[in-house]
């Protein structure tokens, strides 16, 4: 049996008769009546009979039915299925971010697509890139959301936006009377370092070199928020990420943009060999939209 057959049968055994069966699929009587003839010489078995102008289902119909219901009932199922889908039930994302993006960026993002799919379950945590390609390769992780690019032939990165170093500082610092600052001012400072390997400390060892300016960096630190503190508190400067800068909600704190301050490309890193789901993108498309608005 089709499942039109199946159809077509179930409707019979329901209404009790082939006119009610036809009103019910909304085709003819006729219709109803030919594929039942179908359906009892395809089987060689007789499913029904009249008695006084009645149509009868003989036992071997009620075993057929009762197999045909728990096929609907599976059909039922994949429909609510089908249907909750689109609200993200069943659906799960774990999301990883490297610090500055896990701030503001992504948190955001993560709100909004939720929005989306409001039966959708969201996981998220704070990692640095070495972790992040660890539990994308091991299939731990759906998506991250990362400040440097990842390069591994089992790993796709797609950039999603843009960010640049800024210089923070304490409110009351004479630097909150500027617009901007040279990285000579910078390095003329008290200044909160961060360790060579880091886009801060590459570029402050450039405009060393360059301007021949050998700073005082008694304090160095890993983190952006850590920086970002310590500046508040008047211990020095620091040249950190303009998100983290952003996100720093302290009204000891100031910040402005650095003169030929580098920019950096942000990325979406996912593992290659697996297929991206709808929440995934439209988390992504989330991602890119929050750098756009940070543009404005």
């Amino acid at each position: 049996m089709n499942l039109r057959q199946i159809e077509v049968f179930r409707a019979v055994m329901i209404a009790g008769s082939v006119s009610e069966a036809a009103r019910l699929l909304h085709i003819s009587q006729p219709g109803v009546s030919r594929m039942l003839g179908h359906i009892q010489s395809q089987l060689g078995v007789t499913l029904f009979e009249h008695i006084k102008g009645r149509l009868n289902a003989r036992p071997e119909a009620h075993t057929l039915f009762a197999e045909v219901e728990q096929v609907y009932r599976g059909v039922t199922r994949i429909e609510d299925c089908a249907r909750k889908l689109k609200t993200g039930g069943g659906l799960s994302l774990k999301v990883l971010a490297t610090p500055s993006m896990a701030l503001e960026l992504v948190p955001q993002a993560v709100a909004d697509t939720s929005a989306h799919f409001p039966a959708a379950r969201f996981y998220t945590q704070t990692q640095l890139v070495r972790e992040i390609l660890h539990q994308l390769l091991a299939g731990e992780a759906d998506i991250a959301i990362s400040s440097l690019p990842i390069e591994h032939t089992l790993i796709h990165c797609t950039p999603v936006g843009q960010w640049s170093l800024t210089c923070v500082f304490a409110a009351s610092h004479p630097f909150a009377a500027r617009r901007r600052i040279s990285p000579r001012d910078i390095l003329k400072e008290r200044l909160i370092a961060f360790s060579p390997d880091t886009p801060q400390g590459q570029f402050i060892a450039k405009y060393c070199a360059k301007l021949k300016i050998k700073p005082d960096t008694r304090i160095e630190v890993r983190s952006g928020q850590t920086a970002c503190s310590l500046a508040a508190c008047g211990a020095g400067v620091a040249v950190v990420d303009s998100l983290t800068a952003r996100a720093w909600r302290s009204p000891g704190l100031a910040f402005l943009p650095i003169n030929e301050g580098p920019t950096f490309k942000a990325f979406a890193v996912r593992n290659a060999s697996i297929a991206t789901s709808l929440l995934a993108q439209t988390f992504v498309e989330r991602v890119r939209a929050g750098f756009q608005r940070l543009k404005l």
